[in-house]
């Protein structure tokens, strides 16, 4: 068996970028298939797209899953490691992540503990495809323990995330008589101009909402009045999102059609003593399990300031602390359902 490094960078090597996960599934099912024959678990391939499976490995009941994806964005590179990290795209998300939960489940075996799964599944960093599949087949699990990169605290809560796709319209003219169109670009920055003016909310354990406007894309020539234009506008929830659809509304009204691509809840967890605890403002795939795989918790190393970056890496210090982690947070729970 392999060192949670030597793991770590053997599945930061292969390429996973969502849509491509098929390689590193397969990986995962040579890599645990021996390991559930040895201590009694079954191993399931379950196909949510054409070549893109979700992996599910269970030991006994599964009260208690242990879960992450296994895409990254792209571009791939491949690894590498120094005395204090390694290195490569997905080392801390979430490829670290799924070696120290496999490290954690193998000693987990090792001393005798059983009723809990490893769940790892496609789709994340795009739409969760394969959590909203999992959705649909739980398995009994009381507790999912879902793994992104919190610099090895517990999560008390993420936020959650609300797009939208701002469309204007107006009509071409020649730029020498603007008098005879009708600018959408005017149009477009008048919105935003408003929606930036949005009062946004402040929650006492998430923090702020936040708002991104994310790209523009608009015109057809210098010299040509601007019949189309859009932008992406993009907001970190941290509370219930009619107040700002409501808003959205309102700033929009007249000038353009405001479509609402996503909404994805904010989401509060429950703490576990002798662990400490972080708050963190990007989404996962909590809310598309909907609770069908139990109570959620949100734990893993590294730091995502580094994820989806070209400097992403993971310390060698918080895997192995990962690893100890996963055990304690999957004994506890177990115990508590006794």
């Amino acid at each position: 068996m392999m060192n949670v490094f030597a793991l770590t960078r053997a599945l930061i090597d292969i390429e996973s970028i969502t849509g491509n996960e098929a390689p590193h599934v397969a990986y995962l099912e040579a890599y645990l298939r021996p390991l559930a024959a040895q201590y009694g678990g079954t191993v399931e391939l379950i196909e949510v797209e054409p070549n893109r499976p979700n992996i599910l490995v269970t030991f006994g009941q599964p009260l208690v899953t242990l879960s992450t994806h296994t895409d990254t964005v792209p571009p791939f590179f491949p690894s590498r490691e120094d005395d204090e990290f390694i290195w490569g795209r997905g080392a801390c998300d979430v490829k670290g992540i799924i070696a120290s939960m496999i490290k954690a489940a193998e000693a987990l075996l090792a001393k005798g503990t059983r009723n809990f799964a490893l769940l790892f599944v496609v789709g994340e960093e795009r739409n969760s495809a394969g959590a909203y599949f999992m959705a649909k087949q739980p398995r009994g699990s009381k507790y999912l323990i879902n793994g992104e990169p919190t610099e090895c605290q517990l999560a008390l809560g993420s936020k959650g995330a609300l797009r939208y796709e701002l469309h204007a319209s107006g009509r071409m003219a020649h730029s020498a008589y603007p008098e005879l169109g009708e600018s959408a670009v005017l149009k477009l920055l008048d919105a935003l101009e408003r929606v930036r003016k949005i009062e946004l909310p402040t929650h006492p354990i998430l923090g702020p909402c936040t708002l991104n406007i994310g790209t523009l894309a608009a015109g057809r020539a210098p010299n040509v009045i601007p019949d189309a234009a859009k932008a992406d506008v993009f907001f970190r929830l941290v509370d219930d999102p009619a107040p700002l659809r409501a808003a959205m509304a309102a700033a929009c009204e007249g000038l353009v059609e405001a479509r609402e691509v996503i909404c994805i809840p904010a989401v509060h967890l429950k703490p576990v003593p002798g662990i400490p605890t972080t708050v963190v403002a990007y989404t996962t795939d909590i809310p598309a399990f909907g609770g069908e795989w139990g109570e959620p918790l949100l734990f893993g190393p590294g730091t995502i300031h580094v994820a989806h970056t070209s400097e992403e890496r993971v310390p060698k210090r918080e895997l192995l602390a990962a690893v100890e982690h996963y055990q304690t947070l999957v004994t506890q729970l177990l115990e508590g359902l006794e």
